[in-house]
């Protein structure tokens, strides 16, 4: 068996010694290598095994890595998992279950990386009414976005380079498209509002649709674009959604930049704080599962029980996108003739929402269209849906280009 370096027995209290790991193909090489006889392609090596107190799961993907830790609980072994789809999809299940077995089920890797989110929001924060979450959670996302803000460029190149980087896989989808960050966010707002939160409460929107003309007229308004995660709870109901945003140049969410991940946590006590780092790669990974690994080990040393696990209620409702109430930015390309920006600001009127600003751009002679962009008061998502239909049917516009939400935080 392997043992640890001496730093991590010296932190854990004893000795920790790596038993088996389980792998899909045994020739592979790998970095650090491992000693043969370790290594194993079948479940029931480390799940039938007696003597295994601790199971370390990393393979990702909800199947079969579900099952994997549902037995490992079941059978009174403790689990330490950096899997985000599994704990966003199962995870008040499975938190439950370890609580019934008396056994430790820790997941601080499947939030932010090495971030320590999960810890604080059930240790430190405790104390707190947690009113809000907004967080940037994908670090391939926050790439492409900062590429294309930086270098003017195109999604599709900004995209090609953080393949080329190793920032993003072959098929982007669960990054380009906010399921990643969904599943982060269920994970997050299931530990911040105590209550139990599914993947599939959380609404999202990718980022395949923004363009290097947004960013730039973003900045001229005092903006920049991220790919938010935001969750807001209060009285009996939360409200989860993930898509580009609009966020003040003067923030701090605004600042962060290339791969780098942060959440910001809002409380009644501490205010708002902010946790930045790094959000993906091995070795943050490894500091989150290897901090979780030795934080079992020391109360397996203690003899001690695992700590109480938080009350997640069932009874908060989710609230639908239609309840939102956001600014917004729209982006339209339209016939150049008089009496255009009065049919759309016609349309805003009757659904109660206000123009707060508009820019003209790009007047193209050729083809007789401007760009014009319009930034609003803050109004109902549920108007502002019925008016981009009515709008996209007036026949002086030619195609709404973008919508996209914007997000502004109370001077404190």
């Amino acid at each position: 068996m392997l043992t640890p370096t001496p730093r991590l027995r010296s932190v854990a209290g004893f000795g920790l010694r790596l038993k088996r790991a389980l792998v899909r193909d045994i020739s592979k090489p790998r970095s650090p290598s491992l000693p043969p006889h370790l290594l194993t392609t079948d479940p029931e090596d480390i799940l039938g095994d007696p003597d295994i107190q601790l199971v370390v799961e990393v393979m990702g993907g909800e199947t079969p890595a579900a099952a994997y830790i549902r037995r490992a609980v079941s059978q009174g072994k403790h689990v330490v998992t950096a899997n985000k789809e599994v704990m966003a999809k199962h995870g008040p299940e499975l938190i439950s279950l370890a609580a019934d077995k008396k056994v430790n089920l820790l997941f601080e890797a499947a939030v932010g990386g090495g971030i320590p989110i999960i810890g604080p929001l059930t240790k430190d924060l405790l104390a707190n009414e947690i009113s809000s979450i907004h967080a940037i959670i994908n670090g391939t996302t926050n790439y492409i976005l900062t590429r294309m803000a930086g270098e003017g460029i195109s999604f599709s190149e900004a995209l090609k380079e953080a393949q080329e980087l190793g920032y993003a896989e072959a098929d982007p989808t669960n990054d380009v498209e906010g399921i990643d960050a969904a599943y982060k966010l269920a994970v997050l707002a299931s530990m911040a509002f105590h209550t139990r939160v599914h993947a599939d409460d959380v609404y999202r929107e990718g980022i395949s649709r923004l363009e290097a003309k947004d960013f730039l007229y973003a900045r001229e308004l005092g903006y920049a674009i991220k790919l938010l995660a935001i969750g807001r709870g209060g009285g009996d109901s939360v409200q989860l959604r993930v898509h580009p945003t609009l966020v003040p140049q003067d923030h701090m969410l605004a600042k962060v930049d290339g791969v780098f991940n942060a959440v910001e946590v809002e409380g009644d006590l501490i205010g708002r704080v902010l946790f930045h780092g790094r959000g993906a790669g091995r070795e943050p990974t490894s500091s989150a599962v290897l901090g979780d690994v030795v934080e079992v080990a020391r109360r397996i040393r203690s003899g001690s029980e695992p700590a109480p696990t938080l009350e997640l209620e069932a009874s908060r409702t989710v609230l639908p996108m239609s309840g939102l109430t956001s600014k917004y930015y729209l982006r339209l390309n339209v016939a150049d003739t008089p009496g255009v920006l009065a049919q759309i600001a016609g349309i805003f009127g009757d659904l109660n929402i206000s123009i707060a600003s508009v820019l003209q751009k790009d007047v193209d002679p050729a083809t007789q269209t401007a760009e014009i962009v319009v930034t609003t008061h803050p109004a109902s998502e549920e108007a502002m849906q019925r008016s981009l239909a009515l709008i996209e049917g007036l026949g002086a516009v030619r195609r709404i280009n973008n919508m996209v939400r914007i997000e502004d935080w109370p001077v404190t």
